[in-house]
């Protein structure tokens, strides 16, 4: 996971790599939740994983049934046996949990024995206990070593390959998708809802060489805040997500739903004016402060009367391939909840459904063509005291190893105003730099 430098309101560590699974989590929905709850509860460690989105029939009485391509578990996380986080201006800048992997030079693996200690006593015969290395003196050069050597990457990086590769395809064409939006602004007519992200996949059967240089080159074309690189066995995840999902830190919670999307221009004088057009777009505000008053509801289930605040409305942020609108949502946990509660509650993420979000979920299963799976989930971590950040799964590339099947999806939200074509073409501009990173 890589914030690539940006400053986003919650940010804290420049990167984290969590490797090879001690133990893990595994569930589908149903009891996924109460899993996790009482796994971090039997031995607090860090823990990381992901949410699918196809825990919202879990956390609500729904049902998916669309084609899934790819399979992520709609509920996985694992204690990693090597943990790397990279820190900037912080003491020490780096920490490793577990002993070096292989790969790593001799400088950089004595730099990370110097301190060793013992971390957590699982020590029943479901844990594993943790070692904890503090490496004080570990030069930049040192632990990129131990990221590529997790990732199994040779110095210099490498060119992404596809092999065998057939077409590429969508599970719905141009018509379909125009269609489905016209019927979707009828149901928001007849007041069925008011606001639904509507998505599409794209597909290609073939054969990826090394995923891990899939990622790197999305990472240069795209980077963004929540960008992050997943295996899990023969599925992967090549992610450039400008979303969070959900933070806590202590008893503090935020969210920061992105909606509201304009392209970018090479002429600095253009880009402005479309930075200022989309600050300035009462469709853009109104498609925002839906999904911010979806949140604040979202939050307000788990949190201390009162405490559930606004503090940044319509941010604009720029991003390498379009300018985002961003806002941001905070609350306190009530002590009577668990955090497991408060992911709960705000899953599956409003800026990824609509409202109001059961309805919503019903529409999306009824006009898109696949099922989500990660997609439109999250991605993220757990520590031992229970705090967690997860991304939003957007701008993402799955890859299945085993059936040769790579997918990426992208939508846009809905409302009464919009329009069926640009909706369309936003869709084709959120696609652009995955296209690009897969050379297509």
């Amino acid at each position: 996971m890589d914030n690539n430098e940006y400053r986003l309101p919650g940010g804290s560590a420049e990167a984290l790599l969590a490797a090879d699974a001690a133990e893990i989590l595994q569930c589908p929905a149903g009891t996924a939740f109460h899993q996790l709850r009482e796994w971090h509860a039997a031995c607090p460690g860090w823990l990381f994983g992901h949410l699918g989105y196809d825990l919202k029939n879990e956390t609500e009485k729904l049902a998916s049934s669309h084609v899934d391509g790819i399979g992520f578990p709609d509920l996985f996380f694992f204690r990693p046996r090597y943990l790397l986080r990279l820190r900037e201006a912080e003491a020490p800048p780096v920490t490793v949990s577990g002993t070096p992997p292989e790969n790593v030079s001799a400088s950089a693996a004595d730099a990370l024995q110097d301190k060793t200690g013992v971390a957590g006593n699982c020590n029943g015969p479901s844990h594993t206990g943790q070692l904890t290395i503090q490496a004080d003196h570990l030069t930049a050069s040192e632990a990129q070593q131990i990221f590529n050597a997790c990732l199994r990457e040779q110095p210099g990086g490498g060119r992404v390959a596809l092999a065998n590769a057939g077409p590429l395809q969508a599970r719905m064409d141009r018509a379909y998708y125009l269609n489905a939006v016209n019927a979707l602004k009828e149901h928001i007519r007849k007041g069925d809802c008011y606001e639904v992200n509507f998505c599409r996949e794209q597909f290609l059967e073939a054969d990826v060489n090394a995923p891990q240089h899939l990622f790197h080159r999305l990472n240069q074309l795209s980077p963004a805040p929540f960008a992050a690189y997943y295996k899990v066995h023969h599925r992967y995840l090549v992610c450039s997500s400008p979303e969070r999902f959900l933070q806590k830190k202590g008893s503090r919670i935020i969210s920061q739903p992105i909606k509201g999307t304009a392209k970018r221009a090479a002429d600095p004088a253009q880009d402005a004016a479309l930075q200022q057009a989309l600050r300035s777009s009462a469709k853009e505000q109104a498609e925002n402060v839906m999904i911010v008053d979806l949140v604040r509801n979202d939050l307000s289930r788990t949190a201390v009367q009162g405490s559930v605040r606004v503090e940044e409305l319509f941010g604009i942020y720029t991003f390498p391939q379009v300018h985002h609108m961003i806002s941001t949502v905070s609350a306190t946990l009530d002590d009577r909840f668990h955090f497991t509660d408060a992911i709960r509650h705000a899953f599956p993420m409003g800026s990824m459904t609509g409202a109001p979000k059961v309805r919503v979920m019903e529409l999306i299963e009824q006009y898109e063509k696949t099922r989500r799976g990660l997609f439109s989930g999250a991605v993220g971590y757990i520590t031992p005291e229970g705090d967690f950040d997860f991304n939003v799964v957007i701008r993402s590339i799955l890859y299945n190893a085993e059936q040769k099947y790579i997918s990426f999806q992208t939508g846009s939200a809905i409302t009464f105003y919009s329009d069926a074509e640009k909706e369309f073409e936003e869709c084709g501009l959120k696609a652009k730099a995955l296209l690009a990173a897969l050379g297509l």
